[in-house]
């Protein structure tokens, strides 16, 4: 972080602006070491690798940041040549390519895979995950001068309220402890006119039936997460030659490997081993969260009904149910 980003956070427990306590190591403008200070409460945060940890690396959201320290690259499109990344964050936002001058709030980075297509924008991008995922962001992304990586908590975000032009939210909600909560945190966020997009996994009779997932996870989301990335990645290994003959089923090959606990995105032009890193992670990332809680579209809009949004759409899309919304102009 830089001694500018401090117009952007602020104390998660009382709100109140933050000072430097301390800059234990510094390189050029970036703070790679130092403590920040809230004179009201009389805590200090700590800035570790470049990045301001408001929360401890031991979480819920830990398997997350163990999948991202792993595979720090391996949904980039600059890794895979595909546009796969691109193509979702600007389909689902609608926002232009340009947005110079806006402020852009990533609630769940990952590790980063979004936060590079939000940067590309030329907007300042706030980029904030509950895991140690930062790390692979920050290895990534943190050189950018128009990035702030933050290590934050969705119910309790460290951040001015009423900052941000842009917000989005991909991947998240479903894996917090109480995601309308969660969801009634984000439009918080925005400036008047500031826009919204989050989406969640769907939830329908046939998803909850036959996927697989949900047999298995009350076993698996228990297991140390170290072992059972080991676990997976030797599951995955001894289907693969099964898994490739059931791939090529017409229509139905990849979607039978998903409920055979296989991660298949062949269907986007993945191959090889590029196809088989993304299974070790997206098997990894079925079988390990602590909380996965699809949602129906009427309750997505439920919530968007409890908010000041207006314009609002909630339809089916990319990662289940994507919903959209502005907040209200204010009125002189």
């Amino acid at each position: 972080m830089r001694e500018t980003d401090l117009l952007y956070l602020v104390c998660p427990e009382c709100l109140g602006d933050l000072s430097i306590a301390s800059i234990t190591r510094r390189q050029q403008d970036i703070l790679e070491t130092a403590q920040l200070h809230c004179p009201v409460c009389g805590i200090n945060y700590p800035v570790v690798s470049g990045v301001p940890r408001f929360v401890a690396n031991e979480n819920y959201a830990y398997s997350f940041g163990l999948e991202w320290i792993k595979h720090a690259k391996t949904q980039y499109d600059s890794y895979t040549g595909l546009k796969l990344s691109e193509k979702r964050f600007f389909e689902e936002t609608r926002w232009p390519r340009n947005l110079s001058g806006q402020v852009m709030l990533e609630v769940g980075s990952g590790s980063g895979r979004f936060t590079e297509q939000a940067l590309s924008t030329g907007a300042f991008v706030v980029s904030m995950d509950y895991s140690h995922a930062v790390e692979a962001n920050y290895l990534s992304n943190g050189s950018k001068a128009n990035v702030l990586i933050v290590q934050g908590d969705i119910y309790r975000m460290p951040f001015r309220l009423g900052s941000f032009d842009k917000l989005f939210c991909f991947g998240v909600l479903q894996h917090t402890p109480d995601v309308h909560k969660a969801f009634l945190a984000l439009p918080l966020m925005l400036k008047p006119g500031g826009e919204l997009v989050a989406d969640v996994y769907k939830k329908t009779f046939f998803r909850a039936v036959l996927q697989t997932k949900y047999y298995v996870r009350p076993l698996t989301r228990n297991i140390a997460p170290e072992r059972l990335y080991r676990l997976t990645k030797r599951w995955v290994n001894l289907m693969w030659p099964l898994s490739a003959m059931i791939r090529k089923i017409p229509r139905f090959g990849p979607s039978i490997n998903w409920r055979l606990l296989v991660a298949d995105y062949s269907g986007c032009g993945l191959k090889g081993n590029l196809l088989k890193e993304w299974a070790y992670l997206d098997t990894f990332d079925m079988l390990a969260p602590r909380y996965d809680s699809p949602q129906t579209i009427s309750t997505m809009q439920q919530w968007f009904a409890e908010t000041d949004l207006v314009e609002v759409e909630v339809r089916y899309g990319y990662n289940g149910i994507e919903g959209r919304g502005k907040r209200r102009e204010c009125v002189e």
